[in-house]
């Protein structure tokens, strides 16, 4: 009768703990040198698997952390890449083709002497700026049999512009694995989202302005859009920049030249089904420029933007692409 008891006991709260009500749960701190936020829908609470997804990306694809595979295989160690750093090369290496090598995971030589990486910057001159332009190019890498192979040593990687919009996916994708149909994942900024948000409505997600200072730590947004599925990733030179000789420059480098950009687009937003996709367009069109960007996007059913950018009489203005506009509801 003892054991038949047990028995009855551990059933009821097996069908208690079936039964359990769905609750929003909210996680959010510190990764990556920013910060992250995500909201979800579920029975219980995946923290801990949330914060193991985010430790995994960055132990494959930190360039700040010195036991990282990506610090590894820019130090020539002969190591194998793993499945994480394999997407992130197989798609940089399309939006590279796509862009005509506006955007280049091999541009880490250009951002540390510019002052934006690990190593602080030096002094630059033309001559310097050319010779690192002969470690740049995505080209000059492939994958074999599970290794990176390099044109010469000394072609270093950078997967700043790709790897936040991972761990979102990363994120997103073991919420669906838990069978989460309601989520928002923002890791610096780059959100994916899916369902509902917890007002039962579609989730709301804005689009900084760039010419608007931030104000009480919240940086004043230029549009909101509404979507129910999908990823959004900004890149604009108003968040990071240095002055070298009295001049400020943008953290986007342009590998083509191995200078900063100064073009007209302030800012660049990107809605695409995966984020990293839609980080690593954001970064390109911030090198590309207006004209060109607008027309890969519109060529291209499977992205929109928002481009902020300044007319002839440097007025700030914005070109929203066809869907994206269908997705705005407060400008």
């Amino acid at each position: 009768m003892k054991t038949r008891g047990i028995l009855v006991a551990a059933v009821a709260l097996a069908l208690l703990a079936g039964c359990r009500e769905r609750r929003y749960f909210f996680h959010g701190g510190d990764v990556f040198g920013t910060t992250y936020r995500v909201k979800y829908e579920a029975r219980a609470p995946f923290r801990e698997e949330i914060q193991a997804v985010l430790a995994r990306v960055d132990t494959s694809l930190s360039l700040f952390n010195e036991r990282s595979l990506l610090s590894r295989l820019n130090r020539d160690e002969d190591v194998p890449v793993d499945d994480l750093f394999t997407r992130v090369f197989e798609m940089a290496t399309r939006v590279h083709e796509r862009t005509a090598g506006a955007f280049d995971i091999t541009i880490a030589p250009l951002v540390n002497a510019w002052g934006f990486g690990p190593e602080g910057g030096r002094e630059l001159t033309p001559a310097r700026v050319d010779s690192l332009l002969s470690f740049v190019g995505t080209r000059r890498l492939a994958l074999r049999d599970g290794r990176l192979v390099k044109e010469k040593k000394g072609i270093r990687v950078d997967a700043g512009a790709i790897a936040k919009g991972l761990g979102v996916d990363e994120v997103a994708r073991l919420l669906e694995g838990k069978g989460v149909e309601n989520y928002l994942v923002e890791i610096g900024g780059e959100v994916r989202v899916k369902g509902q948000s917890d007002t039962r409505a579609a989730w709301w997600i804005g689009v900084l302005d760039p010419l608007e200072e931030a104000r009480e730590g919240q940086q004043a947004t230029r549009l909101v859009i509404a979507t129910r599925e999908g990823a959004l990733a900004t890149s604009g030179n108003y968040r990071n920049f240095r002055e070298r000789e009295g001049q400020r420059y943008g953290h986007t480098i342009d590998p083509r030249t191995g200078y900063p950009v100064q073009r007209d687009v302030l800012s660049a937003s990107v809605f695409a089904a995966s984020c990293m996709e839609a980080d690593a367009y954001a970064t390109a069109f911030m090198v590309m420029g207006l004209e060109e960007s607008c027309r890969l996007v519109e060529d291209d059913p499977a992205l929109e933007a928002c481009l902020i950018f300044r007319d002839g009489e440097g007025n700030a203005r914005t070109w929203l692409s066809r869907g994206f506009r269908e997705m705005v509801i407060r400008e």
